[in-house]
C-alpha cells in the first residue's frame, strides 16, 4: 500500500483516529479537544482520509463505522525515509548526526539502546584437528599390513 502526504490539518484528525483505531463520527465529535470543529467539517476530513486510504468505512444502518488502515508506525516510517530522501541524501549517519549535535538524542540512550539490541553469541569452538597424529598412526598401519602379508607368504611357502 502506498503512503500519502497528508496536511497538517490531516494529520491532527489522524493523531485522534490513531488513538481511537475504530469509530464514529459521534465519536470523533466527542473526543475532539476545543475547539471543536463543525460536524460537517470533520465529514469531509473522513472522505478525504477513506480516499487517500488512511482509512476505510462500513456502513451500519444510516452511519459509517470508520477504521484506521495506516497504523502510526507506518506513518512515522513513511516520514522518516521522506526526510532522510529529501534533506539528508538518504544517509542514516547524517540524520543521528543531527539528532546527536541537536541533543534530541544522546551518545548514553544510543549505548543503552545498543546494549539491549545485540545478543552476544559465544564464540564457537572447533575441536582440534590432529593431522600429525594421523601421521604417526598411518604408518603402523603400514606395517601391519606389511606384516600380515609376509605371514601370508610364509604360510604359503609352506603349504
Amino acid at each position: 500500500m502506498k503512503i500519502n502526504h497528508l496536511t497538517a490539518a490531516e494529520e491532527n484528525f489522524m493523531k485522534l483516529f490513531w488513538k481511537m483505531e475504530s469509530f464514529y463520527l459521534k465519536d470523533v465529535m466527542e473526543q475532539h479537544p476545543e475547539p471543536k470543529p463543525h460536524q460537517n467539517t470533520v465529514s469531509t476530513y473522513l472522505k478525504i482520509l477513506v480516499e487517500k486510504g488512511y482509512l476505510s468505512t462500513v456502513k451500519e444502518g444510516r452511519i459509517f463505522k470508520y477504521t484506521v488502515l495506516v497504523p502510526l508506525e507506518g506513518y512515522k516510517k513513511f516520514l522518516l525515509k521522506e526526510l532522510s530522501h529529501n534533506f539528508f541524501n538518504n544517509s542514516g549517519k547524517e540524520i543521528l548526526e543531527l539528532l546527536l549535535s541537536e541533543k534530541l538524542i544522546s551518545q548514553e540512550d544510543m549505548k543503552g539502546h545498543f546494549d539491549l539490541k545485540i545478543e552476544i553469541k559465544p564464540a564457537k569452538v572447533e575441536e582440534p584437528k590432529f593431522e600429525i597424529a594421523e601421521e604417526i598412526l598411518s604408518p603402523k598401519k603400514e606395517k601391519k599390513t606389511k606384516g600380515k602379508e609376509k605371514d601370508k607368504k610364509k604360510k604359503k611357502k609352506k603349504d
